[in-house]
C-alpha cells in the first residue's frame, strides 16, 4: 500500500485528522481546492466530501487511462 505525506495534500487545518474524517471532509480539505471548486464539484458531479470524490467514476477512468500509459 503506498503511503501519502498529509502535509503535502492536505490543508493544513485537516492535516492532523484522522483517516475517516479526511474522508468525510468537503473536497476543500484537500490542499489547493477552494470553496469555490467544490460548489462546482457539487454543481457538476454531486460530489461534495472527499471520499465521494475519491470514487467518482471519471476519476477512476483517469487514473485507469493514466495507468495504462505508465505500463508502456
Amino acid at each position: 500500500m503506498a503511503s501519502i505525506d498529509l502535509d503535502k495534500v492536505l490543508d493544513k487545518a485537516w492535516a492532523d485528522r484522522s483517516v475517516p474524517d479526511i474522508l468525510a471532509a468537503p473536497v476543500s480539505a484537500l490542499k489547493g481546492v477552494s470553496d469555490r471548486d467544490g460548489e462546482l464539484l457539487k454543481e457538476a458531479f454531486g460530489v461534495t466530501t472527499v471520499r465521494e470524490l475519491a470514487g467518482l467514476k471519471y476519476v477512476r477512468w483517469a487514473q485507469g487511462l493514466a495507468a495504462l500509459d505508465t505500463a508502456r
